[in-house]
């Protein structure tokens, strides 16, 4: 498991975490085969027995992780797979699934930068200073989250969520731009070793964005802590021609933004996890082999109360391979004390489930719709595009569709009265693009008028039943009256969903509905609202989309409860270590 905290180059310990503490061995053992940190012959072993302290351990195989992939090694130096042992001194304390702004945002809490009341701030919410001020000298991780966002209301249902974005954009849902009032400390000592593990660019799902559209937040409220966008734009020279910017700006900003911050250490990209486990041993004997639950399998289903009795839970395995600038794939495997989900939810996008929808005239992404475009596919078509859903990807879709002047039939099951539709929530004069989608809408309906409008025709309360080989499709209204049209292609958006294949039931366990797929806003993943910890799973935590904060102003409340949570675990165990006679100075 050394190879797990090292093994990534992501464990690096700060400078006063350049040891680990050691706790009273209960009984001596043989020497335990890893892998030999300075070598990267896999051939190569040597015996680990106590003269090296595992802080020099951990840091040497760190380097020695760092120094293997720069050489293109075939294999990741890991402890040999057939000793799978339970120590948990060689184990990283948390593994970061996911590198968007929820993974960056941990990674920056965790790397020891702590947030303190401003000495000159005042908050515009009385009750909330004054509350601040009863612990100004405190960093706000070693506050009460509780007590601070106790009668806080936001567009959030984490409480938490609330409380960060207030500190950080106080009262910005009612129209005022107050500075933060917070400023930043880096605290080396509050490091906490960990990795996070992305399939691209940190960034995330933003790199992957189209180009053409303008992002829904304030380019301000898309920054992440200490490092302000528009002066990461000015320092850059680009120029932000207005609050919203393109999502490509967002993506620089935020692959910069680990650059910046010195969290380099902490990423590895291009990372694929297969499997996340539960490793179990033998209650009764601390030194017995462990055995792995595979969270992707019901390989461990206990049928006897005194045999789920008899084992204990103890750290996650994470499994996976990082791809490498020739293709090829490098398995690798960790070991965590703690996994955070941060995945977000744009792995998979949402279906209609219905006949022919796999056909491949039927896209489900605006990148496809795009290259469709860009390539002439739709160039002196007759046939329309049909476009399903009625957020804010279909307004997208809609507006490419009518500034390259092709026809479009939107068809979406909601009224056009539904309060509920996100334009409803948006300031006409912010986002004129979309409000003038929703009077498209509402004025060139097909209910309006029967026959098709030249440019754009929406269908209200309706749904498509199926789609034909023939490039046809069946929608059925409300009262049940079916329509067949013919079409060019098919831009299928109705939101996305979480891809947690890595899990046992693809994370269906841990929502608020059980064996319901996670959804961001009907099943999100069920957690403490103060620790982001799962309630269903000890050691697991979730932050972002996946518990319901689509927004970036509110993810960054996730990082903060998960820091507070480990930093508070972790003192409490050098505590118990000291009572108990032990010594060492470092990462527990």
């Amino acid at each position: 498991a050394a190879a797990a905290a090292g093994g990534d180059g992501a464990a690096q310990p700060g400078p006063a975490a350049a040891q680990l503490s050691r706790p009273p061995a209960p009984r001596a053992r043989p020497p335990m085969p890893v892998w030999c940190c300075r070598c990267s012959l896999a051939r190569h072993f040597r015996n680990y027995s106590g003269p090296e302290s595992e802080g020099q351990l951990l840091s040497s195989l760190v380097q020695h992780f760092g120094d293997s992939l720069g050489r293109k090694d075939k294999r990741m130096p890991l402890l040999e797979e057939t000793t799978l042992t339970g120590d948990p001194l060689l184990t990283v304390p948390i593994v970061i699934i996911g590198n968007g702004p929820s993974g960056i945002c941990l990674s920056y809490m965790l790397s020891g930068y702590r947030p303190y009341l401003s000495p000159e701030a005042v908050h515009p919410n009385p009750i909330l200073h004054s509350k601040l001020e009863e612990a100004r000298h405190l960093s706000i991780v070693d506050q009460d989250l509780e007590y601070l966002s106790e009668g806080l209301e936001g567009r959030s249902s984490n409480p938490v969520a609330v409380l960060f974005d207030t500190l950080l954009h106080p009262d910005a849902d009612f129209g005022y731009d107050y500075p933060p009032v917070l400023h930043w400390k880096l605290e080396q000592h509050h490091y906490i070793p960990h990795i996070v593990l992305g399939k691209g660019p940190p960034g995330g799902a933003w790199h992957t964005m189209e180009d053409s559209m303008l992002t829904i937040s304030f380019g301000d409220w898309m920054e992440l802590p200490g490092l302000k966008f528009k002066d990461w734009a000015a320092s850059k020279r680009r120029s932000i021609k207005s609050d919203r910017v393109m999502p490509e700006e967002i993506a620089c900003y935020y692959k910069q933004y680990v650059k910046v911050m010195g969290l380099q250490k902490n990423f590895r990209d291009n990372a694929y996890i297969t499997s996340v486990s539960r490793l179990y041993r033998e209650q009764d004997d601390e030194d017995e082999s462990q055995v792995s639950e595979d969270i992707s399998t019901q390989h461990l289903q206990m049928e006897k109360e005194d045999v789920q009795t008899s084992l204990i839970k103890r750290n996650w395995e994470v499994r996976g391979y990082q791809r490498t600038t020739d293709g090829s794939q490098v398995p690798f495997c960790l070991f965590a004390e703690n996994v955070a989900l941060a995945t977000g939810t744009f792995d998979s996008p949402g279906r209609l489930q219905v006949e022919g929808e796999e056909f491949p005239f039927v896209f489900h992404s605006m990148s496809d719709f795009g290259a469709a475009i860009s390539k002439g596919k739709l160039r002196g078509k007759v046939d329309p595009v049909l476009i399903v859903g009625a957020g804010l990807s279909a307004a997208d879709a809609v507006l490419c569709a009518y500034n390259n002047n092709i026809p479009v039939i939107h068809v979406f099951r909601r009224r056009v009265t539904d309060p509920s539709l996100i334009f409803k929530q948006l300031p006409k004069k912010l986002y004129p693009e979309y409000h003038k989608v929703y009077h498209m809408m509402c004025t060139q309906s097909h209910a309006v008028d029967s026959n098709l409008h030249s440019a754009y025709t929406s269908f209200p309360e309706h749904r498509v039943l199926s789609f034909k080989p023939d490039m046809k499709c069946v929608l059925q209204s409300a009262s049940g009256l079916k329509k067949i049209f013919k079409f060019s292609v098919a831009l299928v958006l109705i939101g996305s969903h979480p891809n947690l294949f890595f899990l046992k039931d693809h994370g269906q366990e841990i929502g608020h509905s059980p064996n319901q797929p996670i959804t961001c806003k009907g099943n999100p993943i069920e957690i403490d609202p103060y620790t982001y910890e799962c309630t269903k799973e000890a050691n697991l935590f979730a932050l972002g989309p996946l518990v319901g904060d689509n927004f970036v102003r509110f993810l960054k409340g996730g990082a903060l409860g998960i820091a507070r949570c480990l930093a508070t675990r972790q003192k409490k165990k050098h505590q118990l270590i000291v009572e108990r006679g032990g010594g060492g100075d470092g990462v527990l």
